[in-house]
């Protein structure tokens, strides 16, 4: 079974910039987006640079998730985009930036989620210890506000 474990923060500042090794632009939207009380999981196509793929995410809106992501042809997921995820698509770009030991993505939104920056971490387990970045502020991995799927009903611009 595919687990994930991730901490989600705010930024401080611009500092993570000069540590930045890589960068995704990264469009994905929603075949099934979890949000009706029937539905117990995500279901998203996600094209990054040129790479794409479908993720299956449980809805919870917790640390440890479920998550099973397999890679598909490109053609297929630019075409999956268009048609069938129609209005329920997340814009961001994100930064891979390592430090002490552990690898933080960087999000800035774009779209209609723009001016939202936050990073995240994954972790191999939820006691697994880890420094954080002066660049890194409050800890939001419990508010549901700041989870891909909240922000498809609710755009950052409408806070």
């Amino acid at each position: 079974m595919g687990i994930e474990i991730e901490r989600k923060f705010l930024l401080n500042n611009e500092d993570w910039k000069a540590l930045v090794t890589e960068t995704h632009v990264i469009k994905q939207g929603y075949l099934q987006s979890g949000l009706e009380p029937s539905q117990k999981s995500s279901v998203r196509i996600r094209i990054s640079n040129e790479l794409a793929n479908i993720n299956i995410k449980s809805v919870d809106l917790t640390m440890v998730r479920q998550e099973f992501e397999y890679a598909i042809p490109l053609p297929d997921a630019r075409q999956m985009l268009d048609s069938l995820c129609a209005n329920v698509v997340v814009e961001k770009t994100r930064y891979y930036v390592p430090y002490a030991g552990h690898l933080w993505e960087v999000d800035i939104f774009s779209g209609d989620n723009t001016g939202l920056q936050m990073a995240e971490i994954e972790l191999t387990h939820v006691d697994e210890k880890f420094e954080i970045p002066d660049w890194i502020g409050k800890e939001v991995t419990e508010d549901r506000r700041y989870y891909n799927i909240y922000l498809l009903k609710h755009p950052y611009i409408q806070w």
